[in-house]
């Protein structure tokens, strides 16, 4: 053990005549712990906040979507084919989308009408997961509604259903705006179609907005051709969305467009990352209040050992040693204080995840209790700015202790 740190260790340990030097090195210490603490939790919470809403939306949404400047288009099959070629897609699919009105009798409600292929949807969106009642493949069979046109099957989102006042096996009225014209003006068309199913995926917007019904009815009920409006994916890693989107850009040219997840939620995934930097800014603080403690807790310590600051010095102590013996100091406060904040923060993690003993109300949140992941690089950059903080509050005290001069400090001993 080198001298600068024997003597820091010495000066930590070693029982003070001033016992309040003692108790504001240990308030300094409890401080960066808390603050430690408080960092890893809040930000663990919001990262499973962030990871939990992004499982959510890609779970209703598809990672990547194809469409086209020109609105609908026809050739999709081998443009389907084209997208499946492009490497780190998992599978794709054919939608088309369209704004609807829906009525049950009792209540009507707008809607986004989509149009999926039952059979490859599943491979790309997770339809049948987030189902709470009905089956995917029941869009693909018709329903008879006694006499009159066979009715074909809807799924509905939980919200929707509950705002139409329907339930599975009902029956509503999907009126699309796209009518025929005619002499006294444009008359919407209508169609009959039968709840086979209810989603909920665990966000209000989708739930209280999206209908599902198969491809071929929703051409047939808009009036479209062979048509699709766009074709959606779904990616080996959602981390390389973009570079997989800028790929498949350049390949198809125009006029197509290629759209990746991260783009078609960059406002809300833009909110989240900013409100957890000015989360990680203000936590800071509690970090910084401790530094202050450290301050003082050097400053009182370099009064306490003025006569032994001058007699190291006499005996051939350097100023660089004198400097570093406090730097040291207050560097082993903040380590002291980190780790006990990262034990403390990992504990409290652990027990969250474990035990979940908050609740939240399920009324205002889509979740009902806090959802916690710790990541490396949050921990690591915790970790290193209090102790960064905690050694450039060792400068100003170390700075006075290796400037003492030991003639005046031993004149009146």
């Amino acid at each position: 053990m080198n001298f600068e740190l024997f003597v820091s260790l010495r000066y930590l340990l070693a029982k003070r005549r001033q016992t309040f030097i003692s108790l504001i090195t240990f308030i300094s210490i409890a401080g960066v712990a808390v603050g430690v603490m408080a960092l890893i939790v809040v930000l663990a919470v919001m990262n499973g906040f962030q990871d939990d809403l992004r499982n959510r939306i890609l779970g209703i949404t598809s990672h990547a979507i194809v469409g086209s400047f020109n609105g609908t288009f026809s050739d999709y099959q081998h443009l389907l084919e084209e997208v499946e070629k492009e490497p780190g897609v998992m599978a794709a699919t054919p939608f088309i989308h369209a704004q609807v009105m829906i009525s049950s009798g009792k209540s009507a409600s707008g809607a986004l009408l989509r149009g999926i292929d039952p059979q490859t949807a599943a491979g790309v969106i997770n339809i049948q997961e987030n189902m709470i009642r009905g089956n995917l493949g029941d869009l693909r069979s018709e329903r008879a509604a006694g006499e009159g046109p066979p009715v074909q099957g809807i799924i509905l989102g939980v919200e929707l259903c509950n705002n139409l006042g329907v339930r599975q096996g009902e029956w509503v009225t999907v009126i699309s705006p796209s009518g025929r014209l005619t002499p006294m003006g444009q008359v919407p068309k209508s169609k009959l179609f039968q709840v086979v199913g209810v989603l909920q995926s665990g966000m209000y917007e989708y739930d209280n907005t999206l209908a599902y019904i198969s491809l071929s009815a929703a051409q047939q009920f808009l009036g479209l051709a062979d048509v699709v409006s766009g074709i959606e994916m779904r990616l080996e890693d959602i981390c390389l969305a973009r570079e997989v989107a800028d790929s498949l850009r350049t390949r198809l040219g125009l006029p197509y467009w290629v759209r990746d997840w991260m783009q078609m939620n960059r406002n809300l995934f833009s909110a989240l990352k900013l409100e957890k930097v000015v989360m990680f800014i203000i936590l800071t603080l509690i970090i910084l209040v401790a530094a202050f403690n450290i301050v003082s807790s050097l400053i009182m310590l370099v009064m306490e050992k003025t006569r032994d600051i001058a007699i190291l010095k006499a005996m051939g102590a350097t100023t660089s040693s004198i400097r570093k013996i406090f730097v040291m100091e207050g560097f082993l406060i903040g380590t002291s204080g980190t780790i006990l904040g990262l034990l403390g923060g990992f504990a409290l993690c652990s027990l969250l995840k474990k035990y979940q003993f908050i609740e939240l109300p399920r009324d205002v949140y889509y979740i009902s209790t806090l959802p916690v992941k710790l990541e490396l690089s949050d921990v690591g950059m915790i970790a290193l700015s209090a102790i960064v903080i905690s050694l450039v509050a060792t400068f100003y005290p170390s700075r006075q202790a290796a400037r003492l001069d030991p003639a005046e400090a031993l004149r009146y001993e």
